[in-house]
């Protein structure tokens, strides 16, 4: 324990001596733990391991130790009084350049090296560079720090601080400027840019949201945004409108790649993908692929639009798909129409699409189901972390349906809404809760393609059972239903930084009348790791309805 302003009470409590090799150190325990790291292991030379810890203790304000040397048997005993430590006497802060004065009180006001507190060399360049990198952030991207001083009296253990920063012109944003396009239209990086608008004041965050933006789309392998300093014109207010150059590499157009995985739900996986950015030179980015499971079995292409105007994606796609899951043969084939747009902490998904579905039952008669379906998806988000939540709720709602007089063969309205919630638990536990609950509007489940009725059982929906187990029995299979519940309560310690155990318990049912429910409960244990691409789950489930054990492993991030 040490007393900073009573110097001779510094020796009432000693640490227990910090031996090392043949050098023992006896000084106060603040003293020793800074020092532990740097004392050698063999005494040396005293006066320069004098010189070597009257450097370290600077740092930390104490200019004037007292270090008294004495020679024993085995090696040599060192007892340290750091003596007083420096305080802040004064501090001047000077803001130069053409900056809004209010903006220069505050930066003073906010110095983080205030009178009063103790001087240490770490604060001491933690307060200059804050200020620097505040200037730097918000319109004054040539700031500089023209000179600083710490004038230490170590006699009188006092620190006079001065720093005199410049900020420099205050920047506007000008035209974006692209350098490296080839094969795009000059106007698909003004289509992703939602960061800024020439005239707006510069943010340094707004120059590398933009950077951030146009790496995660297809086209380009590197971009680089940065200020051409050399074409800014100096406005009549004083500002100065720069200019933007950004500088990008583009993909190769055209990517083969293949995969191999499995999953507790449909199996194993194998499937090849091609990818261009480019259709009809308009800058269309289109996916598509072959994809294999046991259960089922996909092609599909979509084509993906750039943003327009109002941020908003578009796409359209084909599909076709066989499957066969618990009884249930299906195949079909769809297309449709998209748009995703980001409305502050809500993405909105609104749809098209058409349908048509052949299904058997155990060797039963084909029968078919087409439908043309508009949908909207809302999805609200507010949460610590996307791939890897430990506190926040997620909160989704559907709405769509088709009709009779419209290329349907049923008239249904089809509701579902999903909520997720994440409550940490201490510093290393979770809970997460998850409810879900859909219905399908209609006088009758036929006619309706079984995307948009229920189905339920698997890694994250009803643990314990089989995929898509948990639904209305015909002819021996199961099939969707229109009605479904399912409700989820998960506890995760986290072992370390990457392991973690859980355990939950899942309930829920897809039936075709309220007077059938009575849900399936499944329980059990789980591991889990943290990959890049989120946290990876395996879980062993018990189920009470059919008394069987399933393994399940999945991508368990929030939806």
């Amino acid at each position: 324990m040490i007393c900073r302003h009573f110097p001779l009470l510094l020796f009432l409590a000693i640490a227990p001596p910090l031996v090392a090799g043949e050098l023992t150190v006896q000084t106060p325990d603040e003293i020793n733990e800074l020092l532990s790291p740097w004392l050698p292991e063999e005494a040396g030379s005293p006066n320069r391991l004098q010189g070597q810890l009257s450097e370290i203790l600077a740092t930390e304000g104490y200019f004037s130790p007292v270090f008294n040397f004495t020679d024993i048997d085995d090696g040599l005993t060192l007892n340290l009084d750091p003596g007083p430590r420096t305080i802040i006497a004064s501090v001047n802060v000077t803001v130069d350049g053409n900056i809004e004065p209010k903006r220069r009180s505050e930066l003073i006001a906010g110095w983080g090296l205030p009178i009063g507190q103790p001087f240490r060399q770490a604060d001491w360049n933690d307060a200059k560079q804050q200020i620097l990198a505040d200037l730097l952030a918000t319109e004054h991207a040539d700031a500089k720090l023209v000179d600083s001083e710490a004038g230490i009296d170590a006699e009188a253990h006092r620190a006079d601080l001065r720093a005199h920063f410049d900020a420099g012109p205050r920047y506007r944003f000008g035209a974006i400027r692209v350098e490296g396009l080839q094969n795009y239209p000059p106007d698909l990086v003004e289509r992703y840019n939602r960061a800024f608008k020439p005239g707006q004041p510069y943010r340094e965050e707004r120059l590398s949201a933009l950077q951030g933006t146009l790496q995660a789309t297809p086209y380009f392998s590197s971009v680089q945004t940065l200020l051409d300093r050399e074409a800014a014109e100096v406005n009549d207010d004083g500002t100065a409108t720069i200019p933007v150059i950004v500088r990008v590499r583009e993909r190769s157009p055209h990517r083969v790649s293949f995969g191999a995985g499995a999953s507790s739900n449909t199996g194993a996986r194998v499937e090849i993908n091609y990818h261009t950015p480019n259709v009809l030179g308009r800058g269309w980015s289109l996916d598509s692929g072959l994809r294999y499971e046991q259960k089922r079995q996909t092609a599909y292409a979509d084509i993906f639009l750039p943003p327009d105007e109002r941020n908003r994606r578009h796409s359209i796609g084909i599909m076709a798909q066989a499957a066969d899951i618990q009884g249930l043969k299906t195949e079909r084939y769809a297309f449709g129409a998209q748009t995703v747009q980001q409305r502050g902490i809500v993405e909105q998904r609104l749809s098209l699409n058409w349908q048509e579905e052949r299904r058997e039952t155990n060797g039963t008669n084909p029968e078919t189901a087409r439908a043309l379906v508009p949908n909207g998806v809302w999805t609200w988000r507010r949460i610590d972390n996307l791939l890897d939540p430990r506190d926040g709720s997620v909160v989704q709602v559907q709405l769509g349906g088709g009709a009779k007089a419209v290329l349907s063969d049923q008239n249904f309205v089809r509701l579902h809404a999903r909520v997720q919630h994440f409550m940490p638990l201490g510093r290393a536990d979770t809970l997460n809760l998850r409810a879900e609950v859909g219905y399908t509007f209609a006088d009758s489940r036929d006619g309706i393609p079984q995307d948009y009725l229920f189905r339920t059982g698997g890694a994250g929906t009803v643990r314990g059972y089989a995929y898509n187990s948990l639904g209305v029995t015909e002819n021996g299979a199961t099939v969707g239903g229109r009605y479904m519940l399912t409700a989820s309560a998960e506890f995760t310690h986290w072992l370390d930084e990457s392991w973690g155990i859980a355990a939950f318990v899942d309930a829920g049912d897809a039936i075709d009348s309220l007077q059938d429910v009575r849900l399936a409960v499944g329980a059990g244990f789980g591991a889990r790791w943290r990959s890049p691409a989120g946290p990876i789950g395996v879980d062993l489930a018990y189920g009470e309805r059919n008394q069987e054990v399933h393994l399940h492993f999945s991508l368990a991030i929030p939806f």
